[in-house]
């Protein structure tokens, strides 16, 4: 039911996005190391809005596979990831409707997308995106009238793969880059802090301490006694005992 609301939203609009060139000639965006491994396409459960040409769910898994092929092609980086893409529901503008309808065809689809050598699915639910036809002189009055329902397959296909790439280009982080957020802050240089304009303060000089160095203390040296004269010996008489002898 939700699809088919969608549907009944994008089959009331009489004027959609700017009109889109095919930009599959030009270099693809920058992917990081993106390569594309699996490519897979299921329509099993698709629903058709009544008021719509009829298209097999194989064609639509050929045209949704041709689309990402040419698209993810190009990308050459050094891992692989799988894409998956469930056709949930579509609308093919029939011809003969009543110009004052104007009619637009409309695809809705769920995207998936696996790092193939970890096994591992990296958003953690389908991205469900509504696709609607470029704005241009054909489809103005309804595509149903100028275009058959091949041409109205292969140019929305060609939109929900540039819209599933749009998606990948907002999780750079899946593919090796800084995430969006980290991304822009890394760019912008931080704002310079602007010196201050208050003047600093004088710095006093140091005060200068003269030491005096004080006179050292010099013993005073004693006085001099006058020497004592040497004493004089008595010169001792030798007495010579008398004897016999005259």
């Amino acid at each position: 039911m939700r699809v088919l609301r969608l549907f009944a939203l994008g089959l009331g609009l009489t004027a959609l996005a700017a009109c889109q060139t095919n930009d599959l000639k030009e270099p693809p965006v920058p992917l990081g190391d993106f390569r594309l491994g699996l490519n897979i396409a299921v329509a099993d459960n698709v629903q058709k809005v009544p008021i719509s040409r009829d298209a097999s769910k194989e064609d639509w898994e050929a045209a949704i596979k041709k689309a990402v092929d040419d698209r993810f092609g190009r990308y050459e980086g050094d891992k692989l990831y799988n894409i998956g893409i469930s056709i949930d529901g579509y609308a093919l503008a029939p011809p003969g409707v009543p110009l004052v309808l104007k009619p637009k065809s409309v695809l809705v689809v769920t995207a998936n997308i696996w790092d193939d050598a970890a096994r591992k699915k990296l958003n953690p639910e389908g991205k469900q995106l509504t696709i609607f036809e470029h704005m241009s002189a054909e489809t103005v009055i309804g595509s149903g009238v100028t275009q058959n329902k091949k041409k109205q397959m292969e140019i929305l296909s060609y939109n929900a793969a540039k819209s599933v790439e749009k998606w990948l280009l907002d999780n750079p982080e899946w593919f090796g880059l800084p995430a969006k957020g980290k991304a822009a802050a890394a760019a912008t240089p931080a704002p310079a802090i602007p010196a201050a304009t208050t003047p600093a303060a004088p710095v006093e000089p140091a005060p200068v301490i003269v030491v005096t160095p004080k006179p050292a203390k010099v013993a005073p040296k004693p006085a001099k006694t006058p020497a004592k004269p040497a004493p004089v010996l008595p010169i001792p008489t030798i007495l010579v005992p008398a004897t016999g002898t005259p």
